[in-house]
């Protein structure tokens, strides 16, 4: 587990995974981190909408210098949405968009067809109500002041989908996607491919990538002597390479050593990562180095 220290001792470096509530945003629990560790480096791998709960990753001290090899990391989430309703913001906390759909909702077999056609890549318009930038501005802030924000679709992907549920206007899911994908943006295009609109009324993340939600510390359960997880649990999708004595002074001092992997690779030494190296297929350049020897 990662090294811990008060204000006035060593950095703290490890990661932290803290199943989040309903209510807080993902702020407000990086905020509470900060006060129970007393670790002013702290930040994260995604953040998680007020009224989402589950998996919320902390990267404390240099573990946050590693946040940018973590971007691929798939993330799977357990949904629900309501068809018929459109919203605002495409989940409950918006106003509805037009009237309620009258008549019959589709049916199971109906909803499965239709979702299982967003395996896969596919373009997706952010929701109005998100953090993308337009103009150099956050578009909620734009669509609070009423204004039109017509966000570019992004590239995502759908790694898969699974209906779990249909009761009525309530549709249960589980989908895995990539980095970047909205799934309350998924649960509006999901309700137009219908015919009927839908908005998600729950949200909670079970994983990012090996990291699972049944892992994680309440957050009213996080105290400072709450044990970290080592840097290696969230690196544990890259190659890794474990350094003997006299590379671990070359890593340190920003040497390369020799290695065959190519690509970003994880370097090991004293039982968790000391670098992220780019390798070559020859040599392993350090490209950020987190235990100086």
């Amino acid at each position: 587990m990662g090294r811990r220290r008060r204000d006035d001792g060593p950095r703290i470096d490890g990661i932290l995974v803290v199943n989040k509530p309903a209510g807080p945003t993902s702020h407000d629990v990086l905020a509470h981190a900060r006060r129970i560790l007393r670790e002013r480096s702290i930040g994260h791998t995604g953040t998680l909408d007020p009224f989402a709960t589950g998996l919320l990753v902390l990267l404390l001290g240099n573990a946050s210098r590693v946040a940018r090899f973590l971007d691929g990391l798939a993330k799977t989430y357990l949904a629900t949405m309501r068809l018929g309703v459109r919203t605002t913001t495409d989940d409950l906390t918006g106003e509805a968009v037009g009237a309620p759909q009258q008549g019959s909702l589709p049916g199971a077999e109906a909803v499965a067809d239709a979702l299982a056609g967003f395996v896969g890549a596919l373009e997706q318009v952010p929701p109005a109500f998100s953090a993308k930038k337009l103009d150099g501005e956050r578009a909620y802030a734009k669509a609070r002041r009423g204004e039109a924000t017509e966000l570019p679709p992004s590239t995502i992907t759908v790694h898969s989908a699974e209906l779990l549920a249909v009761e009525g206007p309530s549709v249960t899911f589980r989908v895995t996607v990539s980095t970047g994908t909205y799934v309350r943006a998924l649960a509006r295009d999901l309700g137009d491919r219908l015919g009927v609109g839908a908005h998600l009324t729950a949200l909670r993340r079970e994983s990012i990538g090996a990291l699972q939600v049944e892992n994680a510390v309440a957050l009213n359960d996080l105290t400072a002597a709450t044990p970290l997880w080592p840097l290696g649990a969230v690196l544990s999708h890259l190659p890794s390479v474990q350094v003997d004595e006299a590379g671990l002074v070359d890593v340190g001092h920003g040497r390369p050593i020799a290695g065959t992997a190519s690509g970003p690779v994880a370097l090991f030494g004293g039982g968790d990562v000391i670098a992220i190296a780019e390798g070559d297929g020859q040599w392993l350049r350090p490209s950020v180095v987190l235990a100086a020897r």
